[in-house]
């Protein structure tokens, strides 16, 4: 058994091919566009829908066996990182995302001077900048 069933097996999730194909591709890393996980998909299955793709990355999701995050005037994109409250970098000039580990220590933007009674498990913290190529880019109009 490949460890993709087991982990759709262990969140209580059917096995199938568009499934193991997804997972697959997140695993390879990055935050993919559907029109990107969808194409890699094709690349490993005969016939799958973009909507077979949805379907799949929100159930995988909603398992917490992916992550959905919507930078703004972006649109969604989908990781394999999960669990660990990390946070993303994006280039205003490119639209590049990275990782970015928590700030300080352990995750102290999940405790917010004021929660409203909420039970706060998640904190989404995008930072927004420039990255190295666009730096040199713009270095090099100048």
């Amino acid at each position: 058994m490949s460890s993709g069933e087991e982990l759709l097996r262990s969140r209580g999730l059917r096995v199938t091919r568009p499934r193991l194909a997804v997972l697959d591709v997140l695993a390879a890393g990055g935050h993919l566009e559907v029109d990107e996980i969808t194409r890699r998909v094709r690349e490993r299955l005969d016939s799958v829908s973009t909507q077979a793709v949805y379907d799949v990355l929100g159930a995988l999701s909603r398992a917490g066996l992916s992550r959905r995050i919507e930078p703004a005037g972006s649109p969604a994109r989908y990781e394999a990182r999960v669990g660990d409250n990390h946070h993303h970098v994006v280039c205003r000039g490119c639209g590049e995302i990275a990782d970015v580990d928590c700030a300080t220590g352990s995750a102290p933007c999940l405790d917010p001077i004021t929660a409203h009674g909420f039970e706060v498990d998640e904190a989404e913290v995008t930072f927004w900048g420039l990255c190295p190529t666009c730096q040199a880019r713009r270095s090099a109009d100048d």
